[in-house]
């Protein structure tokens, strides 16, 4: 049976606050002690190695939801992402006025999941309207799982027309896509020169359902900016299990020790940024971790990979 250290809040605040070693020169952006280190993403936009999902805010009081950004912005994070269907709507009509006051400062990523031009066109303006802003930094096509989703958004009317016209438009800056499938990520790469790819890069899945390496090195082959989901995922949750984060489909890492070695592993694979899970505390858990996070070296890497033998990923190819 699995040992599961859950965390407190203040423990990991604690421990997280007693040392601060930025990542080496090249890698990050020198923070000052307690801050959240910076990545390049493109054209000299840099980008907080911890980004905060929209699904955090899902779920709270307006007054809580603007503390918490707020409260992320102080501590350095500065990159947002969200997307129509989180809360079926919540996350965007909540983080819109929590992020009015500091949005010309932030990089503010969103999402669609229509396939067609007409339909991204239309949820794009919505978007817009919705988060209170008239452009956004990046657009992208959301949870690319199939061959049939590539061929649609690329094909007659789909919705990368709408994306191309954004672009020219001046409505948004830079085009990505999210996917959820090696196939489907790898051919979207092939057709189209992206500026970023959001995917899941984790330890559990690169190890156990060869799952992630393909796409990074596609990546990084093609010049394309990686931004991380999944890093603090862990395996799914177990039948009739009860779910300690409700937010989480999957179980997420919870013990301290273990997410820190989970966030350097997925930082370490040349990602400028990770979004952690959407639950509020394993998220400040990934920032108070944030600030004190070396590059993983090859050893540690072989044996945390192996640490996973017995653990089932949430994604495999």
């Amino acid at each position: 049976m699995r040992r599961r250290e859950f965390f407190k809040a203040a423990a990991v605040t604690a421990g997280a606050a007693a040392a601060h070693q930025a990542l080496p020169a090249g890698q990050a952006i020198a923070a000052e002690p307690g801050e959240i280190p910076r990545r390049p993403y493109k054209d000299g936009v840099n980008l907080s190695i911890i980004g905060f999902g929209g699904i955090v805010v899902v779920g709270m009081e307006q007054p809580r939801a603007d503390w918490i950004v707020a409260d992320s912005f102080e501590r350095g994070v500065n990159y947002y992402d969200v997307a129509p269907s989180y809360g079926k709507g919540e996350a965007e009509r909540k983080l819109g006025p929590a992020l009015k006051p500091f949005r010309k400062r932030s990089f503010l990523a969103c999402k669609t999941q229509e396939r067609g031009a007409e339909g991204a066109g239309k949820e794009l303006e919505n978007s817009l309207k919705t988060l209170k802003t008239d452009y956004l930094d990046l657009y992208q096509l959301h949870a690319m799982r199939k061959m049939e989703d590539v061929d649609r958004v690329m094909g007659p009317g789909g919705a990368m027309e709408t994306f191309v016209r954004a672009k020219k438009e001046g409505k948004v800056k830079y085009l990505g896509f999210s996917a959820h499938s090696t196939e489907a990520a790898l051919a979207l790469m092939d057709r189209f020169d992206f500026d970023s790819i959001l995917f899941p890069v984790n330890y559990v899945c690169y190890a156990q359902g060869n799952f992630g390496p393909q796409v990074v090195a596609k990546a990084k082959e093609k010049g394309v900016a990686r931004l991380a989901l999944k890093s603090l995922a862990y395996t799914p949750w177990a039948k009739g299990e009860e779910r300690t984060f409700p937010k989480c489909w999957y179980e997420p890492v919870g013990q301290i020790t273990l997410a820190r070695k989970a966030l350097r592993f997925t930082l370490t694979e040349g990602v400028t940024a990770a979004i952690p899970p959407g639950d509020p505390i394993v998220y400040r858990m990934a920032l108070d971790l944030a600030s004190n996070l070396d590059p993983m070296g090859e050893e540690e890497r072989s044996e945390l990979l192996a640490s996973s033998a017995e653990l089932k990923p949430i994604f495999t190819t």
